[in-house]
């Protein structure tokens, strides 16, 4: 079955893997859940699963290769090009295992988001759900964000928050985050198709009202 569908805002994911936010965003957008289509798949490695799923989902998708390139830079530059071509509204980064340069994050500044399993600013980078339990936090979660310069820091729309219980594994945290990822990133996104988010000198705002560092307090909008 194929998830193309004629919606309005263009959307552009963005994979390293196996691009589970990825199709979840796709089957929203088909559902009509999310006032967008997904227009492309990008993957930085051929190998990455989740270009085949968006294929045998009906997906354009595209390769561009981050060890072809002598720098950083130059390969944002490229990916930036590559992705300017689809015309996108939305730049989503889902599981995109890159860190960007103003390269490719000025292009699409105020239209480019990611989600990142913490609660930022809490353990921004890698290993999130080994530093949480290796500190002895009784809970974690997920956030999304807009994408800026700096690394994970760019202003929190909305989070996710689960617990962590005596016993916990690093799988059973990652467990719980994935589900909720799979419930607040497509809410985030039709936000931004739908022209209700925006990222302003002063941070993210929601219907016009400026969001607080923890981004939007309420779960169930």
């Amino acid at each position: 079955m194929s998830l193309i569908a004629s919606q309005n805002k263009r959307i552009v994911i963005l994979v390293s893997g196996s691009g589970t936010n990825m199709l979840n965003i796709a089957e929203q957008c088909a559902e009509q859940r999310v006032a967008g289509k997904v227009v492309a798949v990008i993957a930085n490695k051929a190998d990455a699963s989740g270009i085949a799923k968006a294929a045998e989902l009906g997906l354009e998708t595209a390769v561009l290769a981050h060890r072809n390139f002598t720098s950083r830079e130059a390969y944002d530059q490229a990916l930036a090009e590559l992705v300017t071509s689809y015309q996108p509204d939305v730049v989503v980064l889902a599981g995109f295992m890159r860190i960007l340069t103003a390269e490719f994050v000025q292009p699409f500044q105020g239209r480019l988001l990611n989600i990142h399993p913490s609660l930022l600013p809490k353990y921004k980078g890698l290993h999130t759900h080994e530093r949480a339990l290796a500190n002895g936090d009784t809970e974690h979660g997920v956030s999304v964000h807009f994408v800026t310069e700096e690394l994970d820091g760019g202003p929190v729309i909305l989070q996710a928050k689960i617990p962590i219980f005596d016993g916990d594994t690093i799988d059973d945290l990652q467990q719980r985050v994935h589900e909720q990822e799979y419930r607040i990133y497509p809410l985030v996104v039709n936000w931004l198709c739908n022209e209700r988010l925006r990222l302003t000198a002063a941070g993210a705002e929601l219907d016009g009202q400026l969001l607080g560092p923890s981004g939007y307090a309420a779960e169930d909008e």
